[in-house]
């Protein structure tokens, strides 16, 4: 630990090695922060590659980097071997970063577990829900000064459990202060609500507080995500509280930014309804000039993002082709969930009828064919927050994984546009910067983004532990000198 210590009061960057990266959410704050990214360990071919891209583009075991692992199949030694890191594994990393697998842990995934398995308990032996032991095992071998845990809210009521306790229990007996707290990213000046777990832990030796970013920016969340606070937090003694650090909020600080603000300057797409969009318009590479020069802080971050190419023009502004909802999109409000869409689908569906003088026949093969034209074929009652049409000026939803598969959840505010959010939008609102590749096709790119920590949230969190480290290192080396 001490030669860690040395490295870091030397003036050398901090080493991180990002466990489940992704495509590199964390991984990119850590890196804007003044950290180096050292290696990562990702499953998902994908996200593996589009995170070698980004951070090892230039290096001469590129594909070594790039290639897909398995954590519980690989060890430290051998990911070092791979990357051509030499020299004892414990003295390599000084940071360990990362987000095991949540679809267990979510109350969603939960769900759909018990529907797969018929068994109402499937989510406590869903081996995903255990992976977090391995990022402990990683831990104990590397001997990190600090590391970052990022996890869904509900992974502090597992069953009535709550692992982030259990965590935090664990990283003590390896010698590690430890706190953990729930912050969500509209409070610290991203255009999105999006509620989650960060855990920070400091080896002892450092010998500093756990604290934790403090909120730049105020909004009353919705009810739904206030509900789902308070589930996750059902079970913490708020007097007694433990490991879990509440934050504090001012309702004097700025207002959260907007999703407005964050993609306004974003072209403006409107080919896909007058015209076949050819297959070709969905490649991600296609550049497109911005509709505007940038117009606040936000979108000039995201188009001169240090360390990564400025251009006059952006790549994977692309949107799903749905034409049969495209009227929906445009005559639902702000806010409209799916079933306010359902009841537009069967007003457009009766005018259609009357134009063309044609009665509801369920037996009529005609009448059949423009209603599955025109009505959506989801169950209001099952799916009400399929669709959403987002507000302009409140921060987006939470964007989720299940962007890989559809978009309806974040239908864009522009009515005359008509459409779901474009690969470039959903990255904007995670706050990945406008030069950020995402390898593989659209759905691939969608995916990667609503897994990935937001990049400005993990760099907050990433010039949080900086300083807790600054601060330790230095009363460490005042202690010796006295002695």
């Amino acid at each position: 630990m001490q030669t860690k210590i040395d490295r870091f009061l030397a003036g050398e960057n901090l080493r991180v090695l990002d466990l489940f990266s992704g495509c590199g959410g964390l991984s990119l704050g850590f890196e804007k922060a003044g950290f180096d990214i050292v290696g990562a360990v990702e499953l998902d071919h994908q996200a593996a590659r589009s995170h070698a891209i980004n951070f090892h583009r230039d290096h001469e075991r590129f594909e070594e980097f790039a290639k897909s692992r398995d954590i519980e199949q690989t060890t430290p030694k051998g990911l070092f071997a791979d990357l051509g890191i030499v020299g004892p594994v414990e003295n390599q990393i000084d940071i360990i970063i990362g987000g095991p697998p949540c679809q267990a842990f979510t109350r969603v995934g939960r769900a759909k577990l018990r529907e797969i398995k018929g068994d109402a308990t499937a989510f406590l032996n869903d081996a995903r829900s255990q992976l977090y032991k391995r990022y402990l095992e990683y831990v104990v071998e590397l001997q990190p000064l600090a590391i970052l845990m990022e996890n869904v809210p509900d992974m502090l009521n597992y069953g009535g459990t709550n692992i982030a306790e259990f965590v935090c229990e664990d990283l003590e007996s390896y010698g590690y202060k430890c706190s953990y707290s729930l912050l969500n990213t509209a409070f610290f000046g991203l255009p999105q609500m999006r509620e989650r777990m960060f855990l920070i832990a400091v080896h002892e030796s450092v010998g500093v507080e756990i604290k934790f970013p403090d909120p730049t920016h105020h909004i009353d969340l919705p009810r739904g995500y206030l509900g789902s606070r308070n589930v996750a937090i059902k079970h913490i003694d708020l007097e007694h509280p433990g490991h879990y650090r509440p934050i504090v909020l001012d309702p004097a600080l700025p207002r959260a930014l907007s999703a407005q603000d964050a993609i306004s300057d974003l072209p403006v797409l409107t080919n896909h309804l007058n015209q076949i969009v050819k297959k070709s318009f969905m490649r991600l590479d296609i550049p497109m000039p911005y509709s505007s020069k940038p117009i606040n802080p936000f979108q000039r971050q995201m188009r001169e993002w240090p360390g990564h190419a400025h251009s006059d023009q952006l790549t994977a502004q692309v949107t799903r082709i749905l034409p049969r909802d495209y009227p929906i999109f445009r005559a639902m409000r702000p806010g409209d969930q799916y079933p306010q869409a359902l009841v537009i689908a069967e007003k457009l569906l009766q005018q259609k009828l009357q134009e063309r003088g044609m009665v509801a026949d369920i037996a009529d093969l005609d009448y059949q064919q423009l209603k599955k034209q025109t009505i959506p074929p989801y169950d209001a009652g099952k799916f009400p927050n399929k669709w959403r049409k987002m507000e302009a000026n409140q921060p987006a939803r939470t964007l989720m994984a299940h962007l890989g598969k559809d978009t309806y959840s974040h239908i864009h505010y522009d009515s005359e546009q008509a459409r779901t959010i474009t690969v470039r939008e959903a990255a904007r609102l995670q706050s990945f910067p406008d030069s950020f590749h995402f390898s593989g096709a659209m759905n691939a790119a969608f995916r990667q983004i609503g897994n990935a920590v937001p990049p400005l949230m993990a760099e907050k969190l990433a010039l949080t532990i900086l300083n807790l480290l600054q601060i330790g290192t230095t009363c460490h080396m005042k202690l010796l000198e006295m002695n």
